[in-house]
């Protein structure tokens, strides 16, 4: 008899967890989404791209009257991109935490890590790009910080660099044009991190007069079954003061919201979430919305507003009939990370829509993200269906060729894009 190894095993049962086939992706998105009934998965659908990186000669597929480049190759996990308003732009070159799995789940969320290209040590760095030429791909680098804790978010107010480690809101002093701070971090906020720390990015983003700093905080648990003691300040976007650190709930409910921007229509707080698993290959829609300070959205008792997740014992009708419904679904599954609005002239199309990274999905039958995307907006609402911007990531055969995470608009007006399976920064503009 073949021996099966364990991690094989796992792979191959969940693969094979039945059920009704999976809807077109497409019903996932907008402002109605579908939501068909929950199915419980005893063993998760477990289907995720095995990363492998680029091909020689090989880039995404930009859509059409689009071109792309590699602004920046060689990279050590990139996650999350800042551009400083002299055009460098920042990456942190980052990933989980180093920690012992707790039981046949932990094993298993650190299988999935491996085999989503994030099971690597974290590099714990912030590097600088430079395109001093303006030729759309960056000339030089440098380490303008390192000896971080899995940095993520990334904000400049002033002459203070933040940045949003795992466990802290950090600052370091910064001089326009510098390759290299040498100063040791000043801890202004602590954040939720810990022995569990599931969700272990924080993303960062300043308010628009720099009082205040706003970071996303994912939940500890898919749907709390860690204990709501441990959800403490998580599920949440955390308002901090950028001088003194004191430190409150801006929004909760969110199970792990990622990308944050302002939208530059009506000035509203914007953010897109990771929604929870385990219930079938069509729930629950990842979204983006606006964020409401004291707004309740939903998790771990309820899902798009009044539905309610049977999984989470005690039920809370009271939390559940305060939650906010989403504006925008992203498809389920599709593990949508960054966002950012689009403000430059350089792609008139885009202006004041959004743009977010879909890293791709790990719980669905049928692969959903792998791409970027573009969403328009009308008044300061969505107002038309998503449309590619980036494709491609994934090979003929089903492995990650790259997965797409952060995005940011350069200071051309192009648009910028992490992929920390192929190491690579990718650069979207108009092609000539």
């Amino acid at each position: 008899m073949r021996f099966v190894p364990a991690a094989a095993l796992v792979m191959s049962l969940a693969a094979c967890s039945g059920g009704a086939p999976p809807l077109n992706p497409a019903a996932g998105y907008g402002a109605d989404p579908a939501l068909p009934a929950p199915r419980a998965q005893t063993i998760p659908t477990v289907k995720i791209a095995d990363p492998v990186g680029w091909p020689a000669g090989r880039t995404p597929t930009p859509a059409p009257g689009l071109a792309v480049n590699a602004f920046a190759a060689g990279l050590e996990h990139p996650r999350w991109i800042y551009v400083l308003p002299n055009g460098d732009v920042l990456v942190a070159e980052t990933a989980a935490p180093p920690k012992k799995p707790k039981g046949l789940r932990g094993w298993a969320a650190k299988l999935l890590m491996s085999k989503a290209g994030a099971g690597e040590p974290s590099a714990d760095r912030i590097t600088l790009l430079r395109d001093a030429d303006g030729d759309g791909a960056a000339e030089t680098r440098s380490v303008l910080v390192d000896g971080l804790v899995s940095p993520f978010g990334m904000a400049l107010v002033g002459d203070r660099l933040f940045v949003a480690n795992t466990d802290a809101l950090v600052s370091l002093p910064y001089v326009r044009g510098a390759t290299r701070i040498d100063a040791e971090p000043v801890v202004l906020a602590p954040l939720p991190g810990g022995p569990i720390n599931h969700h272990w990015t924080k993303s960062l983003l300043a308010s628009p007069d720099g009082s205040k700093l706003y970071v996303g905080v994912g939940s500890n648990s898919n749907v709390g079954e860690n204990g709501l003691a441990a959800e403490e300040n998580r599920a949440a976007i955390l308002e901090v003061d950028a001088v003194g650190g004191r430190t409150r709930v801006f929004a909760s409910g969110l199970r792990n919201p990622v990308g944050l921007a302002w939208n530059p229509e009506t000035g509203a707080l914007w953010t897109a979430v990771n929604e929870r698993d385990e219930i079938g290959d069509d729930l629950v829609p990842d979204y983006m919305t606006s964020v409401k300070d004291g707004g309740f959205y939903g998790w771990p008792w309820s899902w798009w507003g009044g539905t309610v997740d049977a999984r989470v014992k005690p039920p809370r009708p009271d939390r559940v009939a305060r939650a906010i419904r989403p504006d925008y679904g992203l498809g389920a599954h599709t593990a949508s990370l960054g966002l950012t609005f689009y403000t430059a002239d350089l792609v008139p199309a885009w202006r004041n829509g959004a743009l977010i990274g879909q890293h791709g999905s790990w719980n669905r039958s049928k692969p959903s993200g792998y791409k970027v995307i573009y969403v328009p907006f009308t008044s300061g609402r969505p107002s038309g269906a998503p449309q590619d911007v980036l494709t491609g990531f994934l090979s003929p055969g089903g492995e990650a060729w790259g997965r797409p995470v952060g995005v940011a608009v350069d200071v051309k007006g192009a648009l910028l894009v992490a992929d920390d399976v192929g190491d690579v920064i990718w650069r979207v503009a108009p092609s000539r």
